[in-house]
């Protein structure tokens, strides 16, 4: 049962890190093309607004991942002196404490977004709609939360960590 929507999650969670790792290569031809324009007297126009708004899309995007290989930072000091059952019971606590940790940034940013559109705001200088933006990571932030729900369901029913076992 749970291979299927592993699977799925898995495909889901690669995308979203695709798509953070394409942001972050726009960021960077962003960024070349601001500099060497600078030095010529022309710096691209609205390089800030650029950046800025994919920044959410790098860092977002690839907070699935992060969670998938076990990159979040982990204090694991008693983790040898606990017994085996204790240290399951914490990482199934942490999965759900951190799915709704997630759950509750893309509520936040979701209402936020409502707010922006309902008054228009949007980047300086290129007037992009930050409501794009900001569903676009309560999006990110939703799918980071249905992985850490899928791990803890999986540690609580066959004991299987993702992170501790076949790469994405």
């Amino acid at each position: 049962m749970f291979a299927a929507i592993r699977k799925l999650a898995d495909g889901l969670i690669n995308l979203s890190a695709a798509i953070g790792s394409l942001g972050l290569i726009f960021i960077m031809l962003v960024i070349l093309v601001d500099v060497i324009g600078r030095a010529f007297g022309s710096p691209m126009y609205g390089s800030q607004d650029v950046i800025t708004m994919s920044m959410t899309v790098v860092v977002f995007g690839a907070m699935a991942i992060c969670d998938r290989t076990g990159g979040h930072i982990s204090v694991d000091l008693f983790e040898r002196a606990y017994p085996e059952l204790l240290n399951l019971a914490i990482d199934i606590s942490a999965a759900l404490l951190g799915a709704v940790i997630f759950v509750a940034i893309a509520y936040a940013v979701n209402e936020s977004a409502k707010l922006s559109a309902m008054l228009n705001l949007s980047t300086n200088l290129l007037r992009w709609p930050k409501a794009w933006f900001q569903n676009g990571l309560s999006v990110f932030a939703l799918l980071t939360a249905a992985g850490m729900v899928l791990r803890a369901l999986e540690l609580t029913f066959s004991g299987r960590d993702v992170r501790k076992g076949d790469a994405v």
